[in-house]
């Protein structure tokens, strides 16, 4: 279902902006590498789970509405269907 406020392609720029550029260094550890990352791009609050869908959960129950970015950290995408996960950044 599409976000009233903002489009796929607007949430998926700023969530990735935030990402790279606040959250990033401080999200990127061993003990976090492989888990997903789901980030409000209105306020830059996240939450950090194996499961996308507690992450989101947790989000939304704090902020009602929020458009939500969500990725795997470490990684350059969050599932992999006929092919490979590729790790950034080793």
């Amino acid at each position: 279902m599409p976000h009233t406020r903002y489009s796929g392609e607007e949430i998926g720029r700023r969530g990735e902006e935030i990402y790279e550029n606040s959250l990033k260094d401080v999200v990127e550890t061993e003990q976090n590498i492989g888990k997903i990352i789901s980030i409000d791009i209105e306020t830059g609050d996240y939450e950090i789970d194996d499961d996308p869908l507690v992450t989101g959960r947790r989000l939304l129950a704090r902020h009602p509405g929020a458009a939500l970015y969500g990725k795997r950290i470490g990684y350059n995408a969050v599932y992999a269907i006929g092919g490979t996960l590729v790790r950034t950044g080793e």
